[in-house]
């Protein structure tokens, strides 16, 4: 299969593109610039592919879908890249998963990478709808409430696809601090089985995972007039619309 890793230069989507080459995929590996290609040139050298592209700039968004396409089909994307302060967490965290979703042709599966943390997220659209200076306003919580919604929606509107959303635990990685207490060596492992595994259990859609296991998320996730909602508004604020 060959799946598309975002932000897999370091951390958990590193982890997660290692894990799949070394199993045999095909792997398309997504660093914010070539600057970045430097840390998985070990991955390269064994026959991944790199995309380049900064995902806080929608116009480079949209030249990191065209780079994917050209390739060829993709079979699943893992979208794994996210911030954790500033001002580029909605645009990283939000709007480039929404326009590679609408932009790369189609796959057969969709992970997104959300965070236990989405769960104190505030289900409000005033900074979607606010535009570029209202940014600061969205807390990462509050975006990976809003990623988690997408997955959910998506699975919604697309039966044809899998689309699930993982929350990794808190990992000691450079985002998640040297003293986090999860496993690290578990971090990636639900995306990738999410993203290759035949496991039954692998091939459901619209549900929310913690290693393996679904778990309740925020109940905005599986309401569908905030699924809805949230299309409508990542449309508007990205000029794509979401695809039928």
């Amino acid at each position: 299969m060959r799946v598309l890793v975002t932000g897999a230069a370091g951390g958990l989507g590193r982890d997660a593109a290692a894990a799949l080459l070394a199993a045999g995929h095909e792997v398309v590996l997504h660093a914010r610039d070539s600057g970045r290609l430097a840390a998985v040139r070990d991955l390269t050298d064994r026959g991944a592919v790199a995309v380049t592209g900064d995902l806080s700039d929608p116009a480079e968004t949209v030249s990191v879908a065209g780079q994917v396409n050209a390739l060829g089909v993709t079979d699943t994307v893992i979208h794994n890249a996210a911030v954790y302060t500033g001002a580029d967490i909605l645009p990283v965290n939000v709007l480039a998963p929404y326009l590679l979703t609408c932009l790369i042709t189609r796959p057969a599966r969709l992970v997104y990478l959300s965070s236990g943390m989405h769960r104190g997220g505030r289900p409000s659209l005033a900074a979607l709808d606010a535009g570029p200076r209202r940014n600061r306003s969205v807390s990462y919580s509050d975006s990976k409430l809003f990623v988690a919604t997408l997955s959910a929606a998506v699975a919604r509107r697309w039966p044809g696809v899998l689309s699930n959303a993982v929350d990794p635990g808190w990992v000691p990685t450079q985002m998640g601090g040297p003293g986090a207490p999860d496993d690290l060596e578990l971090g990636h492992v639900t995306q990738v089985w999410l993203a290759v595994s035949e496991d039954p259990r692998a091939r459901t859609s619209g549900r929310y995972w913690y290693h393996q296991r679904p778990q309740p998320a925020h109940q905005a996730v599986s309401d569908e007039n905030f699924q809805d909602q949230l299309v409508d508004a990542l449309a508007r604020r990205t000029g794509a619309p979401f695809p039928k």
